[in-house]
């Protein structure tokens, strides 16, 4: 598969996209310096996106194989009903955050990323109650705070956008990896396809959706 996404049709002529995997928008010198090359060699355009990626564009399709293979790189997404993203804040370089979630982000990162949901899944990840990165907007959000870690439920920026829902507060970070373990779970195994985490939420009932994920707490 060349992972690439049709992104505009001028005058019959197709243009695409792709977006390489950045692990919580974290790059290395080396990789930015390939997507830099790539872009030079096969005249693309670099969109920094709001999910914390470089989408490179304006691409030829029968280029993306080639393109792939001299970045090295794999794709950000390779399904559509899926965790696309773990999205999280600079935490251990910040001097607000009250815990370095960025080790909390990449836990949650490396266990979930590309795992198939009953709907497109985005997680966030912050270290203090700014929230920076918008967690109030994912499906799933895991903040820290002086007190604990709070996680948060059922967001979505989407065409019919969602404030999240704070379903725990005060927890360890081993309660909270565990919480969306729980969560998860149940959503995998009872929403229906193609349904939002939030809408799921919203159908069963807020507190019957905590009761059932928070059972092996």
């Amino acid at each position: 598969m060349d992972f690439g996404n049709l992104q505009k049709i001028t005058n019959g002529k197709r243009k695409y996209a792709i977006t390489p995997y950045i692990p919580g928008g974290f790059i290395t010198t080396d990789n930015l310096q390939k997507i830099v090359d790539v872009v030079k060699k096969f005249n693309g355009v670099i969109k920094i996106t709001s999910g914390q990626r470089i989408l490179i564009t304006n691409l030829e399709k029968e280029d993306l194989e080639k393109i792939w293979k001299e970045l090295g790189m794999e794709p950000a997404v390779k399904s559509q009903n899926s965790v696309k993203n773990v999205e999280m804040c600079p935490a251990g370089f910040c001097k607000r955050s009250k815990y370095n979630t960025i080790s909390t982000g990449m836990k949650l990162l490396n266990k979930y990323k590309w795992k198939d949901m009953p709907c497109r899944t985005k997680i966030g990840v912050a270290g203090c109650r700014n929230a920076c990165g918008s967690v109030y907007s994912k499906d799933v959000g895991v903040i820290a705070d002086k007190t604990g870690f709070i996680v948060t439920v059922g967001g979505s920026a989407g065409h019919n956008p969602r404030m999240a829902d704070i379903i725990a507060k005060d927890l360890t970070e081993k309660q909270a990896l565990k919480l969306v373990d729980n969560i998860f779970i149940y959503y995998k195994k009872h929403a229906e396809d193609g349904e939002k985490l939030g809408f799921f939420i919203d159908r069963i009932g807020l507190d019957n959706f905590y009761k059932e994920v928070s059972k092996s707490m």
